[in-house]
């Protein structure tokens, strides 16, 4: 079909089909519309019948799509390991990259590897792995008007985020609100030779809509918090029942030292503070003799926040991206928390079992503090009433459409962290 459209258009085309037994009735209908236009049909049986891909030549791989549940063997992992030989030439795929599975780890496979890969209707679960990132190149979903009934009606745990969703449960500023009805956030972040983090995450929280924030940090630091960012409120309390006082939700973790203190304090926020929390960074170093305590709280889980490094600390080492996110979701399930997996396209593992991956953010955002600006965001969304489940998928959306417009205004090259608090702004004006 493809072939018939690009003749249409006077595209020069070479038209090779693998030898199949059997067809179906759509594909012989669409082999018999070309050949009565007289195009010739290369049938490839043996290696000696490959095309031969000149520079400059693009090479449209369309031989098995999604369903595929078995390693290419034989004549098409042959021809798949040829065409990944040829280096001049552009190489879309159509629907999948042959060879990749769609819901299972591929590796150890023989899969072509494409410049372009043009999906259909939906993403695909394995599009979500980074592990398949050399596979897939370029992703773009095409809508080919598959029925929406069956889409919307079909149950999986495994969803993606996208904007009407989030309009859903959205709150937007009523006309007569005033700072304290938008939250009190508490952040125990920063210490010496790293107050960046503090900054970074008290100024994404104030920009994530937080009435007002609150940074602990020890008294000869407070003129860093203070010069840097007046918004903030600096406090050396250290009686943590005061601290803690008509605050509406706390992060721990960024650029936090890792000490014998701060150890008893995250003990302290996991057992007897039983509002909001987000525990990131140093605090995830330093979770290990508390994880079992998570599953305490009941009325407000968790949330932990690592990155790929922190949470095989904290779970475990994974074989591949598919046993990560199984692990992600157990663990989320048995500690009674979420876990948000930072990544290219994030991952939110649920209690109940959900799955939510962002369709947000771009490369640009691997450098140092994006983490804590993440940090900040999910605590002052959940200062301003938002459920857990809502600050995870809200904050990471935002966070990631920030991040985009960054790297649409200076590339992906030359952001930097505060970059992506600088553009929250933009990210919540496409909400209105």
């Amino acid at each position: 079909a493809i072939a018939r459209m690009l003749l249409k258009k006077r595209g020069d085309v070479a038209v090779y089909i693998l030898k199949a037994g059997k067809r179906s009735n759509d594909c012989n209908t669409n082999l018999q519309r070309l050949i009565e236009m007289g195009v010739s049909i290369n049938e490839i049986e043996t290696t000696e019948s490959f095309p031969a891909a000149n520079t400059g030549d693009v090479i449209i791989e369309a031989m098995f799509g999604t369903g595929l549940n078995k390693p290419l063997q034989g004549i098409a992992q042959l021809l798949a390991q040829y065409i990944n030989q040829k280096k001049a030439v552009t190489v879309i795929s159509i629907d999948m990259p042959a060879g990749l599975y769609a819901d299972k780890c591929s590796k150890g496979n023989t899969i072509t590897k494409a410049a372009h890969t043009l999906s259909f209707q939906c993403n695909k679960l394995a599009f979500m792995m980074a592990e398949n990132s050399e596979y897939t190149g370029n992703i773009a979903i095409l809508d080919i008007g598959l029925d929406n009934d069956f889409y919307n009606d079909t149950a999986s745990n495994v969803n993606t985020i996208d904007k009407d969703l989030l309009l859903s449960f959205f709150k937007a500023r009523k006309q007569f609100a005033h700072k304290y009805s938008f939250g009190h956030a508490l952040l125990f972040a920063g210490s010496q030779n790293m107050m960046g983090a503090a900054i970074l995450a008290a100024e994404s929280c104030l920009r994530s809509g937080a009435g007002l924030v609150t940074v602990h940090i020890a008294e000869p630091l407070m003129p860093v918090i203070q010069t840097a960012l007046p918004e903030a409120i600096a406090s050396a309390e250290d009686n943590f029942e005061t601290l803690a006082k008509k605050k509406a939700a706390i992060g721990i973790g960024p650029g936090l030292a890792i000490n014998e203190t701060n150890t008893k304090l995250l003990g302290q926020i996991i057992t007897e503070w039983a509002g909001a929390t987000v525990i990131d960074a140093s605090a995830l170093s330093i979770l290990q003799p508390f994880t079992s305590l998570l599953a305490k709280r009941k009325e407000h889980p968790a949330i932990l926040t690592p990155h790929t490094g922190e949470f095989e600390k904290l779970f475990g080492q994974c074989k591949n991206d598919f046993e990560r996110m199984d692990t992600a979701l157990q663990k989320a399930a048995q500690l009674n928390c979420y876990v948000v997996l930072k990544g290219r396209h994030t991952l939110i593992a649920c209690p109940n079992g959900e799955a939510w991956f962002n369709t947000t953010g771009n490369n640009g955002m691997a450098t140092a503090g994006s983490g804590d600006v993440l940090t900040g965001i999910l605590t002052g969304l959940l200062a301003q009433g938002y459920t857990e489940k809502e600050a995870c998928l809200l904050g990471v959306y935002l966070h990631g459409l920030a991040g985009d417009f960054a790297a649409a205004s200076l590339s992906p090259e030359a952001m930097i962290a505060g970059d992506i608090t600088n553009n929250l702004g933009n990210a919540f004006k496409t909400f209105y």
